[in-house]
């Protein structure tokens, strides 16, 4: 299980450069199902550890890792695709904000602070990083969808979900900076309390 569970992490570090070659190919679909698979691992390594018991200090950096990269390839991606100030802003912002929490961690490693983490199903990290996936599938969705439809033939349902998934993928987008934000203050607050004691 313990394998199973690091090949988890693996694959989506491989799925995060894969979607790099599909995307930028107009490989739609195969972006979506290869996000979405990516996704899915990201729970279930995180759950089958936790059952099995079997959380290893290197599984818990390749998990880290492996989010990492998904989530900011995707979002160089999407700025690629999309740059317009409302998708840019926010996916700059929020990468700023991993870079500083992983600063922050680093530098309590080197110090032999323990950092607190959070346990609560609905810590703002947590949905954060819900958030962040929800807007990154929307607007895959949007690409897959928009590429292989055409107004006059599609039914009206398509076409409203196709008008639908850009506003989810914002929302999603700017909810997920405004828990980042709210999380990256809750590990400065740690992190200023370790300090002082």
């Amino acid at each position: 299980m313990k394998f199973f569970v690091n090949f988890l992490s693996s694959f989506r570090i491989f799925a995060a450069f894969a979607l790099i070659g599909t995307l930028m190919s107009g490989m739609y679909k195969t972006t979506v199902i290869l996000f979405l698979l990516a996704a899915l691992s990201d729970f279930f390594d995180g759950y089958l550890a936790r059952k099995y018991n079997v959380c290893t200090k290197t599984g818990i950096v390749l998990d880290s890792i492996a989010d990492k990269f998904l989530v900011v390839n995707s979002f160089i991606l999407l700025c690629i695709m999309m740059p317009v100030w409302f998708i840019v802003i926010p996916i700059i912002l929020m990468v700023g904000r991993e870079l500083y929490v992983s600063g922050l961690r680093e530098f309590m490693g080197t110090q032999k602070i323990s950092a607190k983490h959070p346990t609560s199903r609905f810590s703002p990290g947590k949905i954060k990083a819900a958030m962040q996936m929800i807007a990154i599938l929307a607007f895959l969705c949007l690409f897959a969808i928009g590429a292989s439809v055409n107004d006059a033939s599609s039914g009206k349902a398509l076409i409203y979900t196709i008008y639908a998934l850009p506003n989810i993928g914002i929302f999603a987008l700017w909810f997920a900076l405004a828990s980042g934000i709210w999380s990256a203050v809750q590990y400065t607050a740690d992190f200023a309390k370790a300090i002082k004691k």
